[in-house]
């Protein structure tokens, strides 16, 4: 039933996916491609996070520029993630284990879907802002790479967890774990303005850039020797 359920998560996922790695890969190796491996999962994931880093930070560089904000006004309000724990090193990742840092990369992710689906909504109905066109594009592909790379690392999970590197309960987040609506309710209590547009790109950049070094660290401690 895990194999099953394997393949098919690998088959969607890889659909999803198939703009960032060309190659042709499906989950029973049939004719013309090649049963994914751990490392190749890994190497998907690992890609699809620095872009989409690359992609939050390019536009959280543009708001800066096109708004010129102050700097005392960076950074007051806490990120709606901040409650969750997150080692502030490698080593501290490291020490984390893999079950843990599994879980950590998989709320973060978790936590990001209604805020950005928000964020581009926002964007997308101001039209007296030239900006505003480029953002909202932008803010739409980053979110749908949330979605796209969490189903990339649940991937990655399943796999993990038939080759016996993970146990069975790692994957599952519990309803009493997950970010609480609540925490980022002042987003919706209202319009975005471009300071709540500020804040939700300067986290996102924040986290992802976690997310990115979590699962190299994560590729690193389950598969050590191939470009650690």
């Amino acid at each position: 039933m895990e194999k099953v359920l394997f393949a098919v998560l690998t088959l969607v996922y890889l659909e999803l996916s198939r703009r960032v790695v060309t190659a042709p890969m499906c989950a029973y190796g049939q004719a013309g491609c090649h049963v994914p491996s751990l490392a190749d999962l890994f190497d998907r994931v690992i890609q699809q996070s620095s872009r989409m880093h690359g992609i939050s930070s390019d536009l959280h560089s543009e708001f800066n520029k096109y708004f010129f904000l102050r700097k005392n006004l960076i950074g007051k309000r806490k990120c709606h993630t901040h409650g969750i724990l997150t080692p502030d090193d490698k080593e501290n990742a490291q020490r984390l284990g893999r079950e843990q840092l599994t879980d950590v990369i998989l709320r973060l992710l978790g936590a990001w879907g209604d805020p950005l689906s928000q964020l581009h909504w926002s964007m997308s109905q101001d039209h007296n802002q030239d900006f505003n066109h480029y953002s909202s594009n932008k803010s739409l592909e980053i979110s749908d790479m949330v979605h796209e790379l969490r189903d990339g690392v649940v991937v990655m999970t399943e796999k993990m967890k038939l080759l016996g590197v993970l146990g069975n309960t790692v994957g599952y987040i519990a309803p009493d774990s997950l970010v609480p609506s609540s925490a980022f309710s002042f987003y919706t209590q209202g319009e975005l303005n471009s300071m709540d547009h500020h804040d939700l790109l300067y986290c996102f950049r924040r986290d992802s850039n976690k997310v990115k070094n979590y699962l190299r660290i994560l590729k690193c401690t389950t598969l050590p020797g191939l470009d650690c």
